[in-house]
């Protein structure tokens, strides 16, 4: 056996047990879950080290794409290496998930079917409810192409008319008024982001969820920004339908995500993507039974580790605990906010509001454009932020979550200083 195959063979037993293959890390690697007792400080640099995040920049897009921890990262490496050496499809170990998943979702494991990510979700409720030419589907002018596009093109193919309205940054109960001014006989569907991507702006979902009900509207949510970023019990919010993707908030791995469908509603979601494990009965020519419960919109062989991966993600957060992220990420948020609105020339479009707002920070600053500031940020200060276009906002965003800390945010308004003084 040669020298090289006898290394490739080692790297893979190491894989298959779990050790991890994660490069450019130097930082000693910690157990998990941390031992009690810890202060604040030493546990949220103990979380901060459960990532394999390069130390060479810092990273401030969570809302764009999550780092997954190493547990997570493990899970994936050690299921796929199991399956792999029987070569089985790991079935089993996806209706393992099923139930830990629906938990920290508030949700029943009935409701719950896996998704690819956020924009699955959103097109499967899209493309799946029984909608007429005519009909009306409302939701804000800064969805998400993944939220948006999939109810243009039902406008698209066939003729429903979809109308937007512009969130209020200010006020709860302005975005409930804006929402109600376009409502009409016409209407059937409502939706909103939880978290809007631009801005960072949280909708009052269960109180939209009441207005949606009192109007007999179908209430879907787009939960792509606030899965992992901030609890969700979806039974308490009163929504029909809600999606989200792993691969943000949860740290989940790249291709998951999930769609929860309230029990009582979900014949009214036709499956559109189906093919073999959607039905529970079928015979040729001319029977087909759709499976009983959400799995029905699951088609085909799926990779189970990467729902194991999902699982886990589920695990590493709440034993954190969802409250405890919630409030560390948005407490970033409100500092950074804080100092940047005393920068002269500097605009924080994310609402003041805390209760309108999360764990991320949008800003705009004079005479730069967005694609200038991002680019003078990373150039200067190896600062991995997003730009923000839609809607014409000119603006960056900045995520703050479980790995991020004080310093961080001072970098941002470091950045910022500089990029005024010296004109980027």
């Amino acid at each position: 056996m040669t020298t090289d195959r006898r290394n490739f063979l080692k790297k893979m037993a190491r894989a298959a047990a779990g050790v991890g293959l994660w490069p450019g890390r130097r930082v000693p690697r910690p157990a998990w879950p941390p031992p009690s007792g810890l202060d604040d400080d030493a546990f949220w640099a103990l979380v901060r080290r459960q990532y394999p995040l390069t130390l060479a920049r810092t990273y401030l897009n969570t809302g764009g794409l999550g780092p997954a921890p190493y547990p997570v990262l493990d899970a994936v490496q050690r299921t796929t290496a199991e399956l792999q050496a029987v070569s089985e499809t790991g079935h089993g170990k996806i209706e393992d998930a099923r139930e830990p998943v629906a938990a920290f979702f508030g949700a029943k494991p009935s409701e719950i079917a896996f998704m690819r990510n956020a924009t699955e979700g959103n097109a499967t409720v899209a493309s799946g409810l029984d909608l007429r030419p005519g009909d009306e589907v409302v939701f804000e002018s800064h969805a998400h192409p993944g939220g948006s596009i999939p109810w243009l093109n039902r406008q698209k193919q066939h003729g429903v008319k979809v109308k937007v309205f512009e969130p209020d940054p200010t006020s709860a109960a302005g975005n409930l008024e804006r929402i109600a001014a376009l409502l009409t006989p016409r209407t059937r569907v409502l939706q909103v982001s939880h978290v809007t991507a631009p801005t960072g702006l949280r909708f009052p979902v269960a109180a939209i969820a009441e207005l949606a009900r009192d109007r007999d509207l179908w209430f879907h949510i787009d939960g792509a920004q606030s899965a992992g970023m901030i609890p969700i019990d979806l039974h308490a919010l009163g929504c029909d339908s809600y999606a989200t993707s792993g691969h943000k908030w949860m740290g989940a791995p790249h291709g998951t995500g999930l769609l929860y469908i309230r029990e009582a509603r979900l014949d009214e979601v036709m499956p559109t993507d189906i093919g073999a494990y959607s039905d529970a009965s079928y015979h040729l020519p001319d029977l087909l039974e759709y499976y009983p419960t959400a799995r029905r919109y699951e088609c085909g062989t799926r990779d189970a580790a990467q729902v194991v991966g999902l699982a886990v993600a589920v695990d590493f957060l709440s034993h954190i605990g969802m409250a405890r992220v919630a409030a560390y990420g948005q407490g970033l948020a409100l500092y950074l906010q804080e100092r940047l609105r005393a920068l002269p020339g500097v605009t924080v479009l994310t609402p003041a509001d805390p209760a309108l707002s999360a764990a991320m920070t949008t800003l705009r600053v004079d005479g730069f454009s967005y694609d200038r500031l991002n680019s003078f940020y990373a150039r200067e200060y190896q600062l991995r932020c997003r730009v923000v276009t839609e809607q014409d906002l000119n603006a960056v965003r900045i995520s703050t979550h479980m790995f991020n800390n004080r310093e961080d945010c001072d970098r941002v308004v470091e950045a910022t200083v500089r990029a005024i003084e010296q004109g980027g």
